[in-house]
């Protein structure tokens, strides 16, 4: 009889163990699951609304940014089949709106692209004839896009060849024109001038 205890006893605790363990498995199983959900859904679902809403105003921004920029690159395209300088000033002023207008939603946002519009605007301000307001946006340029340069299709600096022709940087000897990425046409022309301008 006492083998009997003995041996019903043993069962008992060898199932009061597995009942142990089992509860143990499962109670740490459900606290690691809550532990992933609450760390998954710890702002996930409101932070990804307010991202996709800070995401929806920056490209509606962008789009409006796009569609004034291209009724103004139109009127740039006008200017230069009609070569009337008054176009050319209507296209960088209309630019330079479209800059304006932006909200600091875009000002992170395709750089490249608004720094081409706002150098075209310069140019245009330089075409039209009002160089006064073409030194203004080149200088609007640099401050906005912190010393960046674009490349003409010839690889010459749109910065130098704007601090040039603006008379930003005055050089003061004919050889200071061979070290500045200017368009090769651009710098005889200068040149030329320069030598005239001595006589």
């Amino acid at each position: 009889m006492q083998q009997h205890c003995k041996f019903a006893s043993a069962r008992v605790n060898s199932v009061g163990r597995g009942l142990t363990r089992i509860c143990l498995i499962t109670i740490v199983g459900v606290t690691l699951s809550a532990c992933n959900m609450t760390m998954g859904g710890a702002g996930g679902p409101a932070e990804g609304i307010g991202y996709r809403q800070a995401r929806f105003a920056e490209m509606s921004a962008m789009k409006a940014w796009r569609d004034c920029r291209d009724q103004a690159l139109s009127l740039d395209r006008q200017a230069r089949d009609s070569g009337q300088p008054a176009r050319y000033l209507a296209s960088a002023r209309a630019l330079e709106t479209c800059e304006a207008n932006a909200g600091p939603e875009i000002a992170a946002l395709n750089t490249e692209e608004r720094m081409r519009a706002s150098a075209v605007a310069s140019l245009n301000y330089l075409k039209g004839g009002d160089i006064e307001r073409a030194r203004v946006s080149f200088e609007n340029f640099q401050g906005h896009f912190g010393g960046q340069d674009l490349l003409f299709a010839d690889g010459s600096s749109y910065s130098e060849t704007m601090d040039i022709l603006l008379g930003l940087s005055e050089p003061q000897s004919v050889g200071a024109f061979s070290i500045a990425n200017v368009n090769p046409e651009l710098k005889s022309e200068l040149r030329r001038v320069r030598y005239w301008e001595r006589q």
